[in-house]
């Protein structure tokens, strides 16, 4: 299951290896135990951590943007070991655990997907094949290959872990100027499910066909901002979006959106 999380800088939440709930913060990680609420911060020794998952040798991993580098962190005792990315200024972001053991992270300032081992701490980089497509969003899909969202470039790509190959997919044509592709998921239904700002709908890529569905949501503001989007434990898609002050659902099923309204 997946959780919905907004912050200043950091967008990031994980459960860790230890049962606690791990968050991206400025300056530092934290963790909050779902039993009783108590909360402990790890600081960073420098930079921010902006995106942050659980990966498979028991270690929790996060992008440091301001820093250009990937950290990881103990769940047993919190030190914090970090890695620079080769590329200067490459702009870490969204980070995920691959299907391979590798972890794959999206690098938006310089149009590049990386990956790390947590066994030899070697990174590789890909070039995404769209100039100032500004990777932002990445996840794993059910066919083994890793996704991600164009922030910058209105397309979806993927990339095969084995070969590097990346594959990029247009979104249909712009509503407005700011028609940006951002938060990416995968969703119960088998399909790739994502969020477009501004442009009042989400999206669905199946990975078997590569079709594109949209979906309309139900306000028609322009100045609704979509951010994120994860799997909910009731089988919908649950997403964000700030102008409106709301929280949303799709059904994956029948494409019924549900908004609920929050305090401001």
């Amino acid at each position: 299951m997946g959780f919905l999380c907004y912050n200043s800088v950091g967008d990031g939440i994980c459960i860790g290896p230890d049962g606690k709930i791990w968050f991206s913060d400025v300056n530092q990680i934290g963790k909050i135990s779902p039993k009783n609420g108590n909360i402990k911060d790890y600081s960073i020794p420098d930079g921010d951590a902006n995106d942050i998952t659980a990966g498979p040798d028991g270690n929790l991993w996060f992008t440091n943007g301001y820093m250009n580098q990937i950290g990881k962190i103990s769940p047993i005792n919190g030190k914090i070991t970090e890695y620079p990315v080769p590329t200067k200024s490459a702009g870490p972001d969204s980070i995920t655990a691959g299907p391979d053991g590798n972890l794959c992270f999206t690098e938006e300032e310089c149009d590049q997907i990386g990956k790390i081992s947590p066994i030899t701490d070697i990174i590789t980089e890909y070039a995404v094949p769209s100039a100032y497509s500004d990777p932002c969003s990445i996840t794993v899909g059910p066919d083994g290959n890793i996704w991600f969202t164009e922030h910058e470039g209105n397309k979806i790509g993927k990339i095969d872990p084995t070969t590097g190959i990346i594959t990029e997919y247009s979104i249909p044509p712009p509503q407005n100027d700011t028609y940006v592709v951002d938060s990416i998921t995968a969703g119960p239904d088998g399909n790739l499910w994502f969020v477009v700002c501004q442009g009042n709908v989400i999206d669905k890529i199946s990975p078997d066909n590569d079709d594109i569905t949209e979906y309309p949501i139900l306000s028609s503001d322009f100045g609704n901002i979509l951010n994120e989007i994860t799997e909910g434990p009731d089988g919908n898609l649950w997403f964000t979006f700030g102008g409106a002050h709301q929280i949303g659902k799709i059904s994956p099923s029948t494409g019924t959106v549900t908004e609920y309204q929050v305090g401001y």
